[in-house]
């Protein structure tokens, strides 16, 4: 059943009365006090506008009222000092040209483009950090090649190495391996000798490259020895001529060891890995690589021959294997034949002569040859299986005879141990250019 409400309506006249007796809201008055402005502040806003202003022409004053075909004919007919012209390059990458069509229109390939352009960068670097004038000067005629291979370092280390390599005459190839030496050293730190050579000084920085190359070399070889005077001739302060000096006269007998303390040295090849070199390596070693606690069954099961076919040299092994080790192709590595190895160990404890505390945290990988398994060197290094059938491990070739084993598993040639991860020669953001 549907019902309905009526409400009783109230009459006009009383909604009237409602509003017209309602009490309105008391307005306070509006009072204001005037603030001076401050002068220096007005000022400053004042300074806040700057009328635009293009940005300053990359292309030197002489070129820049030349129009497209002026500027490619300076780049053909390299019109000047190669620092002048090389901003013409970019200039015209603005345009729409891209190196392949520069190329085409001048003869400058890409790879010398770029290398005009970074070099241009890096002797501007030069002329702001203040370097001796005749230093920079140096370089006007062919110095693109030189200054391209110190763009990586800082500002500070450019100036240096600029004045270390026209002071000695370098070439394209001597800059590239000063650059690289003077980037490396810092990694270095607590290598045999890092404390001699003077970090400051791009001639220590590369002395020292050449001291640990010529630990990678045969005590008393004809390429230790040269390696040697290398570094010598290199060397800046007193300090790197005479650790270099002591190397020479020691007649190679401390080269590749290291003290086990008790009086022995071990004749080893002991070298750190360092990041990038197996990249910049010129020819590199594939190797397998075992565990240590795969005894040796891993050991010996390891394929024994690895080559390259075809045209692309791609790496063919024998057999199937899980573990391979790119390793830059030192001496040692080189000599190696069919029979070559590595068996990787957690740390440095499985070497059979003392290290330092951080040394025995790091993993190592050991090279050894597999083809050479007669003990017949006392101060030689082998590797043998454990107690019982355990991990293999390394033992000293007077150990081993001593307890009547006259054959290994295989002989060491070398200990490889890991980059280290530092930031010591990262350049900061100041520092770039």
């Amino acid at each position: 059943m549907l019902s309905l409400t009526s409400n009783a309506l109230k009459p006009l006249s009383s909604i009237h009365n409602t509003f017209l007796f309602r009490t309105k809201p008391s307005l306070k008055p509006i009072s204001a006090c005037y603030i001076p402005a401050d002068p220096a502040s007005s000022q400053k806003q004042q300074q806040v506008y700057q009328p635009f202003r293009p940005p300053p022409s990359p292309l030197p004053a002489q070129f820049r009222t030349l129009d497209t075909n002026g500027r490619l004919e300076v780049l053909a007919n390299r019109l000047g000092l190669w620092f002048d012209y090389a901003p013409i390059i970019p200039s015209l990458i603005q345009e729409g040209f891209t190196p392949s069509s520069l190329e085409e229109a001048t003869g400058i390939s890409g790879v010398e483009q770029n290398q005009l352009v970074v070099a241009t960068q890096v002797r501007d670097s030069l002329l702001q950090s203040n370097t001796d004038p005749s230093v920079v000067s140096a370089f006007d005629i062919g110095g693109a090649a030189l200054l391209y291979e110190i763009r990586l370092l800082n500002a500070q280390q450019r100036s240096a190495a600029a004045a270390y390599i026209v002071a000695r005459g370098l070439d394209a190839a001597g800059a590239q391996e000063l650059a690289r030496s003077i980037r490396d050293f810092p990694r270095r730190r607590g290598d045999k000798g890092w404390d001699s050579f003077d970090y400051t000084q791009p001639g220590d920085c590369l002395a020292f490259m050449y001291f640990r190359q010529s630990r990678e070399h045969k005590n008393l070889s004809e390429q230790r020895t040269s390696t040697l005077e290398q570094a010598l001739k290199a060397a800046v302060t007193e300090n790197a001529k005479g650790r270099v000096l002591e190397e020479l006269n020691a007649g190679g007998e401390e080269e590749g060891r290291e003290d086990d303390g008790t009086g022995e040295t071990v004749r080893v090849p002991v070298v750190r890995l360092k990041i990038g070199e197996v990249g910049e390596a010129k020819t590199v070693a594939v190797l397998p690589v075992c565990k240590a606690e795969e005894r040796e069954k891993g050991m010996e099961e390891a394929p024994r021959e690895c080559r390259t076919e075809g045209e692309f040299g791609v790496v063919v092994a024998e057999k199937g294997w899980t573990r391979w080790v790119v390793l830059p192709k030192w001496e040692p590595v080189a000599v190696l034949g069919k029979g070559g190895v590595v068996v990787s160990f957690p740390d440095a404890r499985a070497l059979p002569w003392r290290t330092n505390r951080w040394y025995r945290e790091e993993a190592i990988l050991v090279v050894a040859d597999r083809d050479w398994k007669e003990v017949n060197a006392d101060d030689g290094f082998y590797l043998v299986g454990g107690d019982d059938g355990g991990e293999l491990k390394v033992e000293r070739g007077s150990a081993l005879k001593e307890r009547g084993v006259e054959e290994s598993l295989a002989k060491v040639v070398l200990v490889v141990r890991p980059p280290r991860d530092g930031s010591d020669d990262q350049l900061s953001d100041d520092d770039w250019e």
